[in-house]
């Protein structure tokens, strides 16, 4: 079994110096986010993740779920310690007050939520669907349904799934087919068939609230005609509790190559008369309600892909400290463990440095949420939530396809023994082959990066994040021992400024562009972890000079800047030079001919 240890240092570093925690702790509504209580968070939150969850990680794959009937069986100890999880209200952590939770930053969640994804992804999944769906009905429920479901969401009384996709649809919801049918004044009818529903049935909770698309009887054709339900598994009786089933039934779950321990479902909707559901929001509008839940699980699995690469990072260095093998290639000597060959010792650099890109990039990014959400000036509240919409298919998409490379990395160190099931380390290169996938395919982030967020609005929101690139560039120029780093992120402005002149000269041919788009993604973000290491670079320096502890860590923070600068930075300008050049070819190939 691999051990876990939550890596707080690197955590805390990040969350003060690049997301800046004391200046989150001092918007309205996050002034309980003191540098103490974090502290304590993040520890106890370490504890629980090393203590109760990653123990039953590889039991859990091992075990899997089983469908008996209509139930659906979560693997040994799930229950134990979601009750667990469940009471001590790690659910609520940064969710409104007025409906039970604690109401703090999304900055201070991030790292928690890592810890989970890290120990137990499989069993994590589960929670963070609540937090979604809490998200989504506070921007659309009525006040009624607010006060009607989301005490027991928050709480994790209840369970929570969304239900987008049909068999015939995949991710093209304007196939949608589940249709809902007017039942009385605020009812409805609903009929038809959902799959892939993470969590969709099982019986960790008295309750699952699914928020479920489907059509009304007058929709419109596409996705302008979606409508958004809120359908329970139990209906609820006089006194709010969970009564008779619903129309709902589990008729299949997934037999997957990773995350045994989450069911995966197929529901079918309305066999016996219609299951029964509300309409969240108004009519037709469903599908921009589902959008905030979406976004939430697209930030989450960008996180999986920190925490299946950091969880990864930890074993293979463990086994490199540990595995002797042939001869130190540098002194001669023999008898010394693997992370001695030069080979294995870049694999763990890199993999490091990658993983602090991602870290920083994504709790700087959950800061950017909290100054949306919470910003008293209005322009930087405007500037942080488009930065935010520029950078989610960046999230989502460069950190997942990270973390893929860093658990593919790891089974490398591990050389043979990495292609054994029983040392633990193929289940997370399994587990995380599906980050990619889900919520949104790295081909589809990288469509909606180039349609909906660059060339919409014309590269504007690109060059005002290049210009603060460019601000950080400087400030390295102002430390004579950081030079070489302000020359390196200078050359990503430059690359992305000379995109975005590119992508917006070539805004008509369509074919090529989207050609390029999943390079594009990938070289928007290995500049943005250029910054976020030029950023720890600085604060690191900055440290030092005023002779703080650590030093050998900050000096070691500034090399693997630096590391990043030499092995990481260089291949955006290949992305570069694929999204101007190979587009053009691939538009004229026929297809006939593979």
């Amino acid at each position: 079994m691999l051990d876990y240890q939550a890596p707080l240092r690197d955590m805390q570093f990040i969350l003060e110096e690049l997301a800046d925690l004391a200046a989150i702790g001092e918007l309205p509504g996050c002034e309980d986010a003191s540098a103490d209580l974090v502290s304590a968070v993040l520890e106890e939150a370490g504890k629980f993740a090393t203590g109760v969850l990653a123990p039953l990680n590889q039991a859990g794959d091992q075990q899997g779920c089983r469908l008996e009937g209509e139930r659906v069986i979560a693997p040994d100890g799930w229950q134990a310690a979601y009750d667990q999880f469940r009471d001590a209200g790690w659910i609520g952590l940064s969710l409104p007050p007025e409906h039970g939770g604690q109401g703090l930053p999304k900055l201070v969640s991030t790292p928690v939520w890592e810890m989970w994804f890290a120990a137990n992804m499989a069993f994590a999944m589960l929670p963070q669907l609540n937090v979604g769906q809490t998200e989504a009905l506070m921007i659309a429920a009525s006040e009624a349904q607010k006060a009607t479901w989301l005490g027991k969401i928050v709480s994790g009384e209840w369970a929570a799934t969304m239900n987008l996709t049909e068999p015939q649809a995949g991710s093209d919801l304007a196939a949608t087919r589940m249709r809902a049918e007017p039942e009385g004044e605020d009812a409805y009818r609903l009929f038809g068939q959902k799959i892939f529903i993470s969590y969709g049935e099982h019986e960790l909770t008295p309750n699952i609230v699914h928020l479920v698309l489907a059509r009304l009887p007058d929709a419109p054709p596409g996705v302008k005609g979606l409508s958004l339900f809120l359908v329970p598994k139990y209906l609820l009786d006089d006194q709010g509790e969970p009564g008779e089933k619903n129309d709902i039934r589990c008729i299949a779950i997934e037999h997957k190559m990773g995350i045994h321990g989450s069911p995966t479902c197929t529901l079918s909707y309305g066999d016996e008369g219609g299951a029964l559901g509300y309409l969240v929001g108004e009519p037709h509008q469903g599908l921009a309600t589902m959008f905030v839940m979406m976004n939430e699980a697209r930030f989450n699995v960008g996180t999986q892909g920190l925490a299946l690469g950091e969880r990864a990072y930890q074993a293979a260095l463990a086994y490199a400290k540990e595995r002797v093998q042939g001869r130190d290639i540098i002194s001669g000597e023999a008898g010394k463990p693997i992370i001695h060959h030069p080979d294995v010792k870049r694999m763990l650099v890199s993999m490091r440095a990658r993983l602090m890109a991602m870290r920083g990039l994504l709790y700087t990014a959950a800061g950017w949420f909290d100054l949306a959400r919470h910003a008293t000036d209005t322009d930087v509240a405007d500037k942080y939530r488009r930065y935010v919409d520029l950078l989610m298919p960046v999230a989502k998409g460069w950190c997942t396809e990270v973390g893929n490379d860093l658990c593919d990395e790891a089974i490398q160190v591990f050389g043979g023994m990495g292609f054994v099931e029983e040392t633990g380390i193929a289940q997370l290169f399994r587990d995380a082959r599906v980050i990619t996938i889900y919520e949104g395919t790295t081909g589809i982030q990288a469509n909606d990066l180039l349609g909906r967020k660059i060339l919409r609005e014309n590269g504007a929101t690109l060059r005002e994040l290049v210009a603060d690139i460019r601000e950080t560039a400087t400030q390295l120029g102002a430390h004579e021992r950081l030079g070489d780093l302000a020359v390196a992120l200078h050359d990503q402005a430059t690359l992305l400024d000379e995109t975005a002149d590119w992508l917006l000269a070539h805004k008509a041919d369509t074919a090529e562009l989207y050609a390029g788009a999943v390079p594009l993604l990938h070289l928007l973000g290995i500049a943005c972890g250029a910054w976020q290491m030029a950023r720890m670079a600085l604060a690191a320096e900055a440290r030092q000079e005023k002779g703080d502890d650590g030093v050998e860590y900050l000096q070691n923070l500034i090399e693997l800047a630096r590391f990043y600068m030499a092995t990481q930075a260089p291949q955006a300008r290949a992305h570069g030079h694929t999204l101007r050049h190979a587009g053009t070819v691939l538009s004229r190939f026929d297809t006939g001919a593979l």
